[in-house]
């Protein structure tokens, strides 16, 4: 399969690589449909963190469900899925207190920029749409992977609520989709605060209804 693979800061190849197998019960594999850039890729990308040797690069994703372990029983082949950048069991103490990232059992999901991906802990790691989605969806669905719920997880840890104001700091993807956290969790005033002149015409223009961009 052809894989997106960092080979150094700034040194990223697409290349032929070995298609990833179950390596447990409790995994998926999936057919990638989209996957995207997250900011924090560009760490590595930028050299702020180390690359010691090539290694895949990616955790940002939807896809088709190829193939589950025995005990996977929340998704099916052949269902669309939303996969977390983490994955997660869903059933310790902290997944249940609403913390999934920190689960007692976490595994970072990496090499998502790939024709296929080995998602572990399929249960509580991928979400299933109720059917395929239209094409033009994959995107917004796509930011769900990740972007999305850290906007959300912020909205929700600050106590947004119906009647609330809420001041989101920063105008990137995390805080646009802080913005649209906010709308969702009933805030009567939310007040997007950027240092970009261009990103506040367009929150004003489209404060009703925004359009996000790949973190």
């Amino acid at each position: 399969m052809r894989a997106t693979i960092i080979h150094a800061p700034g040194d990223i190849r697409v290349e032929d690589a070995p298609e990833p197998k179950m390596t447990a019960s409790t995994d998926a594999v999936i057919r990638t449909v989209a996957a995207c850039v997250c900011g924090s890729d560009l760490w590595s990308y930028r050299g702020v963190l180390p690359v010691a040797e090539p290694q895949p690069i990616g955790h940002e994703y939807v896809g088709i469900v190829e193939e589950v372990g025995s005990e996977v029983s929340s998704v099916r082949p052949g269902q669309f899925v939303i996969g977390s950048f983490v994955a997660s069991d869903n059933t310790c103490p902290h997944c249940q207190a609403g913390y999934q990232t920190s689960c007692q059992h976490a595994q970072w999901v990496n090499g998502a920029q790939a024709e296929y991906l080995r998602v572990p802990l399929a249960d509580g790691t991928l979400v299933a749409t109720a059917e395929p989605p239209d094409e033009e969806l994959i995107p917004s669905l796509l930011t769900l992977s990740d972007v999305m719920g850290t906007g959300w997880y912020a909205a929700k840890a600050a106590e947004v609520s119906a009647g609330s104001t809420a001041v989101v700091v920063g105008d990137g993807a995390v805080g646009l989709s802080g913005v649209i956290a906010a709308k969702e969790l009933g805030a009567e005033r939310i007040i997007a605060m950027s240092r970009h002149e261009s990103d506040r015409e367009g929150l004003h223009a489209g404060q009703d209804r925004f359009r996000l961009p790949s973190d």
